[in-house]
């Protein structure tokens, strides 16, 4: 027997009933901060420490973590052919 059920709200509305935190507030800060900094002129350097606190630490190899992040998004698109 297979039961389907759909369900039709906003994305809001199922964090809400599932109970999930509201982190508009904290990515509004973020991509604010974030708009700031690109206006100012990012160097390559901040480009690549950003870069390194957002992958994993068994990633983060001398001049490798731009390499793995680029990697990764290759990987993701090319399983979505699928």
């Amino acid at each position: 027997m297979k039961v389907t059920i759909d369900i039709d709200c906003t994305p809001q509305e199922a964090r809400s009933f599932l109970g999930l935190p509201d982190i508009k507030p904290l990515q509004d800060a973020f991509m604010a901060n974030m708009q700031e900094k690109m206006s100012s002129g990012l160097s390559g350097e901040d480009m690549e420490k950003m870069f390194d606190l957002w992958m994993a630490p068994g990633l983060k190899q001398a001049g490798q973590s731009m390499e793995a992040f680029q990697n990764l998004f290759w990987n993701a698109a090319k399983s979505s052919d699928k």
